[in-house]
């Protein structure tokens, strides 16, 4: 358990880099701020010991002035070296936070866009953020006080037996029942409640996010009861790991913990009224009465110190859950990148016998699909939900990298190619594309930083957007998501298809790009798929199939397999999955909700 400690805590060290160094400045300011803290205790003996010495006559016991000051003056050193040494492990601490989310972004920074699909942003935000701030706590605070409550311990230990092991092993009686209660909450088996309480509050944070951003949804369907039921039920989970972890866990041994801790001088009032007669026979009342003060005194910081190592130890076991969540991000699996990387010639896609399994799925998500997109060709995937159309098309970005078989560009086999590189050859628009908050100007130049304001208002324009501008208080320049100004689906996607346009990259990957359009917004955004994919590769993904009819070549996709393909009046012609689906598509464009009503 130590070692793993001492691991745990070294691991967080390799994140402070050059300030790791202020850590053990603060842990040696801690530790002899410990010491000097003890010696106002000597201090007040010897002033007692004078006392008792010359008592009644007190004026004759001329050191007491100068215990006085002396125990001040060791007093506030120690409190100077203190926080000190707190400043030192601050610096430390929080350039180690810093760098655990900084390395945390940098990691999934490089992981496949696939990868958040299954890795929601508030959860690895959540990890990240949590998990910085409970190593914050240890760092900053908790190992300083485990480090200065080690040497006081043993400072204390030590002065306990100095003057009467008797009463001061009555005081350490109390230390032990603590230590024992201590380790029955935090140690064994109930260090595995800490982690499930983590992980229920992970559950969680990631419901509570996806609540959020699902309220527009929610409430449009008036489905807010049944949509809180799994944010409700990630609470309750919560709540209830916290409460049998202080209820069950806590109770009994923290009422003992404190119970002898705050009461440990009822140890030393039996302890002295035994050892009295036998002070009185031998003619030592008077130092036994001394010796009796001082540890009345010092009895008072046993619960002071023991509160120290419990509030430690808890830190530390939150910091052991921390570094667990810290390497589940870590781990994040990074886009391999070829040493020798490939180039692109032409901008034909083709895949060769692809298979794609994803993580933990019994049945392959597509098995050997093969099918080419000649360069400037337009080819559709469609077919039943769940036969593969998205998981096929997020192979070409590398979103995804297929389990088996080739997925080439220009030739060039995408995993050897120059991520960046590929990012340039592919412009993606998806059925629910993101829009940040900042100006639409912004907005669109994110897809090519460096473009002047001509050429957005020129992809604004192709892309049908000039109602959008003509409405908007500040025309380009307002602000999304701010002060009231929100767009509509069809608006914010007709934006999307702005940055693309901007993008000018020779492929274009469309994933349901018209699902949230209504009538209006689709004839604009077909307009916009004009200008877009004009002289382009086009790899498209629709179920509304009225979309594709235009389309050189048909991919029908059904359960991960190529059913069919060919184009439009050919697979009609053929009559197979496509034709029923085409049939089925008719009937409910047909379909209208009657006004007559039946004769009574």
């Amino acid at each position: 358990m130590k070692k793993e400690k001492k691991n745990d805590v070294a691991a967080l060290l390799q994140y402070a880099g050059s300030r790791r160094k202020l850590t053990f400045l603060g842990l040696i300011l801690s530790a002899i701020s410990m010491l000097l803290s003890m010696a106002p205790y000597i201090c007040i003996w010897l002033a007692a010991r004078d006392l008792i010495a010359v008592a009644p006559e007190w004026t004759r016991a001329q050191s007491v002035m100068s215990y006085g000051w002396m125990a001040f003056a060791f007093a506030m050193g120690g409190i100077v070296l203190y926080f000190s040494g707190l400043m030192c492990t601050h610096l430390a601490a929080f350039r180690t936070a810093s760098n655990i989310r900084k390395q945390g972004v940098a990691r999934v920074m490089k992981a496949p866009l696939g990868y958040f699909d299954s890795n929601a942003s508030g959860l690895i935000r959540g990890r990240l953020d949590a998990a910085a701030a409970d190593t914050e706590t240890l760092l900053a605070h908790n190992l300083a006080d485990i480090v200065g409550t080690i040497v006081l311990f043993a400072a204390m230990i030590v002065m306990m037996f100095v003057f009467d092991w008797r009463m001061g092993a009555a005081c350490l009686l109390a230390a032990v029942i603590s230590v024992i209660s201590m380790f029955v909450m935090m140690g064994g088996k109930n260090a595995k409640i800490m982690a499930e309480y983590q992980a229920a509050q992970d559950r969680m944070t990631k419901a509570g996010t996806e609540y959020v951003r699902g309220i527009p949804v929610v409430k449009i369907f008036q489905q807010t009861v049944y949509s809180f039921k799994a944010f409700k039920q990630a609470i309750e989970d919560y709540s209830d790991k916290a409460e049998h972890y202080q209820a069950d866990v806590c109770r009994v041994p923290q009422s003992v913990n404190l119970t002898f801790t705050e009461g440990a001088f009822v140890f030393l009032v039996p302890a002295a009224l035994f050892l009295a007669p036998s002070a009185l026979a031998a003619g030592e009342f008077a130092g036994f009465i001394t010796d009796f003060v001082f540890y009345a005194v010092f009895s008072a910081i046993i619960s002071t110190a023991l509160a120290k190592i419990m509030f430690a130890s808890s830190g530390i076991m939150l910091a052991q859950t921390a570094l667990g969540r810290i390497g589940k991000v870590m781990a994040a699996p990074a886009l391999k990148i070829s040493a020798h990387p490939q180039t692109p010639h032409g901008n034909k896609v083709e895949f060769k016998d692809v298979s794609f399994t994803y993580d933990g799925a019994q049945s392959p998500a597509l098995s050997h699909v093969s099918f080419t997109a000649e360069a400037g060709q337009t080819v559709a995937l469609v077919g039943p939900s769940g036969g593969g159309k998205t998981t096929a098309a997020s192979l070409i970005p590398r979103f995804r990298d297929a389990t088996s078989g080739t997925v080439t560009v220009g030739g060039a086999d995408v995993t050897q190619m120059d991520p960046h590189v590929l990012m340039d050859q592919v412009a993606f628009v998806f059925q629910n594309d993101h829009l940040f908050k900042t100006s639409i100007l912004e907005n669109v130049r994110a897809a090519r930083p460096n473009a002047s304001r001509e050429q957005v208002l020129s992809a604004l324009t192709a892309a049908q957007c000039g109602d959008i501008i003509e409405k908007l208080p500040d025309g380009v320049d307002t602000q999304i998501g701010t002060e009231g100004t929100y767009l509509s689906g069809g608006e914010q996607q007709r934006i999307a298809l702005a940055r693309a346009i901007l993008k000018d990259a020779p492929i274009v990957v469309l994933d349901e790009a018209t699902a949230f359009a209504d009538p209006e917004n689709e004839v604009l955004i077909q307009k916009a798929f004009a200008a877009l994919t004009k002289g382009r590769t086009v790899i498209m993904i629709a179920h509304r199939l009225s979309t594709v009819v235009g389309a050189d070549k048909i991919i029908v996709l059904d359960d991960g397999q190529i059913a069919e393909q060919g184009t439009h009046e050919a697979l009609v012609g053929a009559g197979g999955l496509y034709a029923q689906m085409w049939a089925d598509y008719n009937r409910s464009v047909e379909w209208k909700i009657s006004g007559k009503k039946e004769a009574e």
